[in-house]
């Protein structure tokens, strides 16, 4: 036997051969999460059938029985003894007061504005890569409030009225969700930021009132300080001072949810290495730059999903307002719900299924941008 039919050598390069189909695309990621073992198809198939046991009825409610189109409640009524879907007749006739409230119809163009301003400036803040970011934070954080705030209420200048004032009393709708939503998150930040540093201070007094003021709102419910602001605060002003109850809500939110931040902070801050500031301090930097510069960038990407967290629940916590006399979104969808003309078995199911439908988009948005955010700023910490 000669010595070359005992092996062979390649002269050239194999040619590239694809992976197996069971192991890319979607049948090797099913393989390879779903499937992998036993247990997990066990588990995978208990999670199909309690999906579509749960699924399958929305859909049937929401869309295959669904009324479109209708003029009162006659078209979502039952017929023939069949089931009745979901009367989006009846949100579409509502919708402008799920939207606006009772704000006048011939001013709702103010509104309609401000929603377009915010839009036009939150988005550019949002996205990373936008030049004139200082710029765009101005107009967000200082001058939109200021051109909101005079379009929503109205302007009177001496005897000239250049905007006809709107009550806050008659606000509500997704309008007032929003103001308060809005308010409480771009106001609770700073402020638990600054109580988080104060918790951690050195200085005995700055240190005992940030316990203090964290600890007494975490200790009573949202419901409570809703309460206090709304009924109670009036009996302690002076005889002839009065505050908007939008007003009083918006400070009662905000304190409460800055509590809950300063907590959320203050991890970022304990999760900071003690090298970082002894560094900070051997360059000479101060308190104030050392945590601007140095700490506060650290610790805040830590914390970006409590954070985010707290703002979700700070959203969701927008629809007790209600019981203070406030109709936001939900409680708008309530008192539309004692209108005959659209009293029906599946108008309550529908008007729920709205709102839930409203609060998930905002919800699941900021979730999903919190977890961009986390992707682009980790360095070194994701695992």
């Amino acid at each position: 036997m000669a010595t070359t039919d005992l092996f062979h050598i390649r002269t050239e390069e194999a040619p590239h051969m694809p992976a197996p189909i069971s192991t890319t695309g979607v049948i090797g990621w099913m393989r390879q999460n779903l499937f992998s073992s036993i247990s997990n198809t066990v588990l995978t198939i208990i999670g199909i059938l309690i999906a579509y046991s749960l699924i399958e009825p929305l859909i049937q409610f929401a869309l295959i029985d669904a009324v479109w189109t209708g003029q009162n409640r006659e078209a979502c009524l039952p017929q023939d003894g069949g089931h009745s879907g979901a009367c989006w007749a009846y949100v579409k006739a509502y919708f402008p007061q799920f939207i606006y409230g009772r704000y006048p119809s011939e001013e709702v163009w103010r509104v309609d504005i401000v929603y377009a301003l915010f839009l036009l400036l939150l988005v550019p803040l949002a996205i990373p890569n936008v030049p004139f970011k200082r710029l765009n934070a101005i107009l967000f954080l200082i001058v939109f409030p200021v051109i909101a705030y005079f379009l929503l209420t109205g302007l009177v200048i001496g005897d000239l009225v250049v905007l006809p004032i709107v009550e806050t009393a008659v606000w509500g709708g997704l309008l007032v969700t929003l103001v308060i939503a809005v308010t409480g998150i771009v106001a609770s930040l700073p402020l638990g930021i600054a109580l988080a540093l104060g918790r951690r201070s050195k200085m005995p007094i700055i240190r005992t009132v940030s316990i203090v003021f964290i600890e007494f709102w975490r200790g009573v419910p949202l419901i409570t300080v809703l309460f206090m602001s709304s009924v109670m605060l009036p009996l302690f002003l002076p005889e002839g001072v009065t505050f908007d109850k939008l007003l009083r809500v918006l400070i009662g939110v905000t304190l409460f949810s800055a509590a809950y931040m300063a907590e959320v902070v203050r991890g970022g801050l304990q999760a900071i290495p003690k090298g970082q500031y002894e560094g900070a301090m051997a360059l000479g930097l101060r308190f104030w730059p050392m945590m601007y510069l140095i700490v506060l960038p650290q610790a805040l990407k830590l914390v970006i999903p409590g954070i985010v967290n707290t703002f979700i629940g700070l959203f969701k916590d927008t629809t007790l307002v209600l019981i203070v006399g406030m109709f936001d979104l939900l409680g708008q969808i309530q008192s539309s719900f004692t209108d005959p003309t659209w009293s029906t078995p599946s108008t309550g199911h529908t008007g729920y299924l709205f709102a839930a439908m409203v609060f998930w988009c905002f919800c699941f948005g900021m979730s999903r941008y919190s977890i961009f955010m986390e992707n682009k700023l980790h360095t070194g910490h994701k695992r």
